[in-house]
């Protein structure tokens, strides 16, 4: 952020300060909410949790260097005080689950002016910021685009998935003056939510890379989910002051949003409507994209090292933002492919010693994300080593579909059988869960081909029991499942089935 005193920093967020002998000191350190992260000249923002309430920490923050806290009542040492706003913010943010008095709409508030006070100073001196939005990619994209920006200055962009009301001001606040790109991910789980985030850093440019089924229990149904999405769009300045809208030509609901912006539009997607064109795509053995990039600059044969056919529209709308901002082809290219996944549990293969590939695609799910991760799964079995592949997919609960969980579960197993997987988990008692076991049952007759186990621990038996040398398995879920655990153990087993070593 750019330095402040802490006298300044209390004018902006509304704050008194308390036990501060000297107004003048400055913050020219990072701003943190978690008191062991905090260095010399931070802030500690003092948020109330389910398990611990930060106030209670802010003293250790002072004497790990923190010059203040920024809090919602005084805590015996230097803090600028909030006076209480219940919904001062959408109440989704995770800070506001146990905040009866308001205290954590204050601070997430004040984090919020702080973080836009900083970000429009920046911007004033050439900060470019881009915003991505979209039901599934996101993380994906902005790891690619950061890359590609990098070449061209110095990038801040957000860990994993920071991309609500408190990890979106959090990883604005990581800019600085030297600070040429700040690339951030953008959610929503309700109508004005992507307007509130984009209120505290104004995108220049703007990404939308689809409109699916994520939170859809939430919004009710796609064209309000679009709704949402297209406040991105809204957000950004007009082609006259610069503004950019990178859509998705591909997707008849992004495509729409040209409508919604005074912002120049730039197409992206495998259609001929397409500004920025994927042509010739394949896969390898890996599931990794070979395509021809096709812009109004030129064209330039792109090799992808992130895996799945998915892939190929993130890295077409990071490749448009990319040539907005100044890269010429050959770098996009050359970054692209270089550029492996970077953000933990997407799509990130990994092979054992005895052949068996291991994806795990286990951080989040929605119905447009598990067919994806599915898609790439086949590829991989069907297109490896010379000869088809046992596949597995170890799939879990998607969470927040609302009254339409049910039908979207059964979909999915359907679709696994549809896809011709070899052998299919379903993990969970739910259900959502029992519903993907049946609809796999339904389509195909599948008896024991499709599995259901109660928990982690069932899937990893089945597995230990029955794999193969040379098999592929997929584990996906929504991230409260923790689906990871099934990767994770499958990576520690080195021998294959049960017994396979002594019979050798």
């Amino acid at each position: 952020m750019i330095p402040m005193t802490l006298a300044r920093i209390a004018q902006i967020v509304g704050g008194e300060l308390h036990d501060v002998d000297d107004p003048c000191v400055e913050v020219t350190g990072t701003v943190e909410f978690d008191s062991r992260e905090i260095a010399d000249g931070g802030l500690f923002l003092a948020l109330p949790g389910a398990r611990v309430d930060g106030h209670d920490h802010s003293a250790a923050a002072i004497e790990a260097g923190a010059v203040a806290v920024l809090a919602a009542r005084p805590v015996g040492v230097p803090a600028i005080v909030l006076p209480p706003k219940p919904g001062d913010v959408p109440s989704r943010a995770m800070a506001l689950e146990h905040d009866a008095d308001g205290s954590g709409a204050a601070v997430l508030g004040a984090l919020a002016s702080l973080a836009r006070a900083s970000v429009d100073g920046l911007a004033a001196n050439g900060l470019t910021v881009v915003g991505v939005t979209g039901s599934a990619g996101k993380t994906s994209t902005k790891d690619l685009l950061a890359a590609l920006l990098r070449p061209l200055g110095p990038v801040v962009a957000p860990p994993g998935s920071f991309n609500n009301e408190l990890g979106h001001p959090w990883t604005a606040l990581r800019a600085d003056a030297d600070t040429r790109f700040l690339v951030l991910e953008m959610s929503a789980r309700g109508r004005g939510h992507i307007s509130a985030l984009a209120d505290i850093a104004t995108p220049k440019i703007g990404v939308v890379l689809n409109v699916g089924t994520a939170h859809l229990g939430e919004f009710g149904s796609r064209d309000a989910i679009a709704a949402a999405k297209g406040e991105l769009v809204e957000s950004l300045p007009s082609a006259a002051d610069g503004g950019v809208a990178i859509l998705n030509a591909d997707d008849p609901l992004v495509a729409a949003m040209a409508t919604r912006t005074s912002a120049r539009v730039v197409l992206v997607g495998q259609s001929e409507t397409a500004d920025v064109r994927a042509t010739d795509v394949t896969l390898d053995e890996k599931a990794r994209a070979r395509f021809t990039l096709t812009t109004p600059a030129g064209s330039v044969p792109v090799s992808l090292v992130v895996h799945g056919e998915h892939q190929v529209g993130n890295a077409l709308a990071a490749a448009a933002v990319a040539l907005e901002c100044g890269a010429d082809l050959e770098q996009i290219a050359r970054v692209l492919g270089g550029a492996s996944a970077v953000s933990a549990r997407r799509m990130d293969v990994r092979d054992r010693p005895d052949g068996v590939t291991v994806i795990n695609d286990s951080y989040n799910a929605n119905p447009d994300s598990m067919r994806a991760a599915i898609k790439a799964l086949v590829s991989m079995a069907r297109t490896g080593r010379g000869q088809a592949r046992r596949s597995w997919a170890v799939l879990g609960e998607m969470a927040e579909l609302g009254p339409e969980s049910v039908v979207e579960h059964d979909a999915i197993g359907r679709f696994a059988v549809r896809l011709d997987v070899s052998r299919l988990i379903v993990v969970g008692t739910g259900r959502p869960s029992r519903a993907m076991h049946q609809g796999a049952v339904m389509e195909g007759s599948w008896g024991e081909e499709s599995i259901l186990v109660p928990d982690i621990a069932g899937a990893v038996a089945v597995l230990e029991e029955q794999l193969q040398p040379g098999d592929l398995v997929l584990v996906k879920a929504s991230k409260s499942i923790g689906l990871w655990e099934v990767a994770d153990a499958v990576l520690a087993e080195t021998t294959g089935p049960k017994g396979s070593e002594a019979e050798q």
